[in-house]
Formats: structure tokens, sequence, C-alpha cells
């Protein structure tokens, strides 16, 4: 992929994966200051040159971790900060994020038919809005400076479960299918 970017010409910003024990990336992950660095990342399609940023973190405690966390960037094309390098890509994570979100209520199909599809992903995206919009003005406990949502109360399964009944109800299913005796 980054190959084929980079013949292209396109700039981009995507995270690296740490690697190896003692070499590969792992090898980048030293001192407390962040830094730019060239690396040869190598895979089952050969190698190819990139500029890797090293964002170097304190944990405080995060998830669990104390100490000094790093994180790699792939870097093509763009002229970034490494102060503002992962504050501009977790504005890039939300986004990610949805998408994973969406997934848990598409509905799948084998048709290969982009307009439906496209419905498909549509309608994922609106129940994923719905589900956020009922959490926030339904499931949440507004207080001055702050808003107390409780996410564990209403999770998008349970949505996707009170739909799925509401329309089992409407449509109910057909458990059994009688075929006229033979005469």
């Amino acid at each position: 992929m980054i190959r084929w970017l980079k013949a292209l010409n396109l700039p981009f910003v995507m995270p690296a994966i740490v690697r190896g024990k003692h070499g590969g990336t792992r090898q980048l992950l030293k001192g407390r200051k962040s830094y730019f660095s060239r690396y040869n990342l190598s895979g089952s399609y050969g190698t190819v040159e990139c500029n890797l940023g090293i964002v170097c973190r304190y944990q405080r405690g995060q998830r669990g971790r104390c100490g000094v966390g790093y994180l790699l960037y792939v870097i093509h094309g763009t002229k970034v900060s490494l102060s503002t390098l992962h504050q501009d890509y977790r504005c890039r994570f939300g986004i990610e994020t949805s998408y994973r979100i969406k997934n848990h209520c598409r509905i799948r199909t084998t048709t290969k038919n982009p307009v439906v599809r496209l419905l498909f992903v549509a309608l994922a995206f609106v129940l994923v809005n719905l589900w956020v919009y009922l959490l926030w003005h339904f499931v949440s406990r507004r207080k001055p400076g702050v808003c107390l949502v409780y996410r564990d109360l209403f999770p998008l399964n349970t949505m996707l479960e009170f739909l799925s009944h509401a329309i089992e109800r409407q449509f109910p299913v057909i458990p059994a299918i009688f075929l006229p005796l033979p005469s």
C-alpha cells in the first residue's frame, strides 16, 4: 500500500506496527523525545523506504500503563510536526471507529449491485446515528460543563435487538411451509 501511494505521489500519514523483539521497528523505540527517521519496511511484497515519525508519549496510567509509550507513523508528502502528528491522527481514528461500529449493523449480502450495497451501508450509518442520538438525549445526564453518557445501559446491540423484535412483531416469522397433499 505504501509503495502504491508513493508511486501516485499522494500525501499520507498512516500508523506503523511495532514489530520484532529487538530488531524491526522496535529498534527505533529509544529515548524520551519524539523524532523522525528513515526506515526500510519489509514485507511479503518486498521492501519500501519510508519516513517514520516516532512519537514519544507518557502513559500517565492510561489503560493501566505507566512510563513511556511510542507511536509510529509512516509519513509521505506532508509537512507535519511531531507535536501535532498524534493529535491529527486521533481525529482520523474517530472516522475509523465509526466505520467499525457501522459494521455491527450493516446488512450482509453477496449482491454485486453497488446501489444495493450503498443502500445497506447508508442504512447502517442511519442506525448508528439514531443510536447516538438516543444515547445523548435519553440515556445521558447533563451537568454543568459536562454530559455523562451511560453507554453501558443502552449498547448498540440492544437497540438492534429492539428493532429486530419490532420488525418480527410487524412481520411474523413463518416457521414452516406446508405443501399440499398429492392427490
